[in-house]
């Protein structure tokens, strides 16, 4: 058992970014692909409508990461961050774009169900991408430690 709390103790960071990441991102993926769905029904091109539901999943995504699951480390700047949050977002779509556009274009399924599937794979492999590079890249590790939560109005008052 202690080699289990060793274990846990020392990921323990790493296992609660994980799961909140894994939240976001399952809220992300019903967005990404009901409005992957519905732009396929009004719009009718496979790629513009990935696009166009990456854009506004994305805006959710990376509300949800800054100021919650990332929430802990250092902010460098909003511009800073939202700027290489889209640039890395826009290299995960193209997973997206690419099991698409293969999909689509190479294999010639365009039915409901192999463009959905495309995108679920295009989504998965760009999912690996954004956590690593989140990590590496955009919401950096604080170099001073951040108060967890803020003091209470009862403790201010008694002061």
């Amino acid at each position: 058992m202690d080699f289990i709390r060793v274990l846990y103790q020392r990921f323990s960071s790493l296992l609660h970014e994980l799961t909140k990441f894994g939240l976001i991102g399952a809220a992300a993926f019903v967005i990404d692909t009901g409005l992957y769905n519905a732009f396929l029904w009004l719009i009718g091109g496979p790629l513009t409508s990935k696009v166009f539901a990456t854009v506004i999943s994305a805006t959710f995504a990376y509300a949800g990461n800054r100021f919650w699951t990332f929430r802990h480390r250092e902010q460098s700047g909003l511009g800073r961050e939202y700027f290489l949050f889209f640039l890395l977002n826009g290299i995960a779509l193209l997973f997206g774009l690419l099991a698409i556009g293969f999909t689509s274009y190479t294999l010639h399924l365009q039915d409901q169900f192999s463009l959905n599937v495309a995108n679920i794979v295009g989504v998965g492999l760009g999912t690996l991408f954004r956590f690593w590079s989140y990590k590496r890249w955009v919401f950096l590790e604080a170099t001073e430690p951040i108060p967890a939560e803020l003091p209470d109005a009862e403790v201010r008052q008694e002061r």
